[in-house]
């Protein structure tokens, strides 16, 4: 008996953590405020560096920020902004790490005001549902140009509209596997 051909969206290519990644994550809805976390902490680390950098770091982040624990980051002091910036297995950039103590705590806000952050972010998107209909290829839409400037208004940092978008197809507010990928 033949066996199905996989396809692919072509941005993973043939790097077998990239692969991993697009078939067991990227794209897959969830609404677990702790993954919503990590997520924004990974994708503001990335601004300006390819994905598969921090995917690789990926660990590392988990480690040095307490598993992604949002009410242990937002209680980092500054002794942990200092052990942080020696860390070689994450991005040792002091905007990003501030920021993402900065951000867990705002997490933390928006969780209270909303009940969830997920709750929160869903009430941007049509109808509180994730937009499953591909289109083609973007770096934003209304729906992350809205979230970011609120986001901002409220005081996160490294979240602007194309790393938005990039967090709502890390966790499948949107569904950006081409139509053919066996993964959709």
């Amino acid at each position: 008996m033949p066996t199905k051909q996989i396809t692919r969206c072509r941005w993973c290519g043939t790097d077998p953590l990239y692969m991993k990644y697009h078939d067991e994550e990227w794209g897959k809805v969830t609404h677990d405020d702790k993954v919503l976390f990590e997520f924004l902490t990974l994708e503001s680390a990335q601004a300006g560096l390819s994905w598969i950098t921090i995917l690789r770091r990926r660990d590392n982040y988990r480690k040095a920020f307490a598993n992604f624990d949002v009410e242990k980051v937002a209680k980092f002091t500054e002794k942990d902004q200092e052990r942080l910036l020696q860390d070689e297995g994450i991005i040792r950039n002091r905007l990003k790490i501030n920021s993402a103590i900065n951000n867990a705590k705002l997490f933390i806000e928006v969780q209270k005001e909303f009940g969830s952050f997920n709750n929160y972010l869903y009430s941007f998107m049509p109808d509180g549902k994730p937009i499953t209909t591909y289109t083609g290829s973007h770096v934003s839409t209304p729906e992350s140009d809205a979230i970011s400037k609120d986001m901002k208004k409220r005081g996160f940092k490294f979240f602007g509209t194309t790393i938005c978008y990039a967090h709502m197809q890390a966790t499948g507010m949107v569904n950006d596997h081409i139509p053919e990928c066996s993964f959709r």
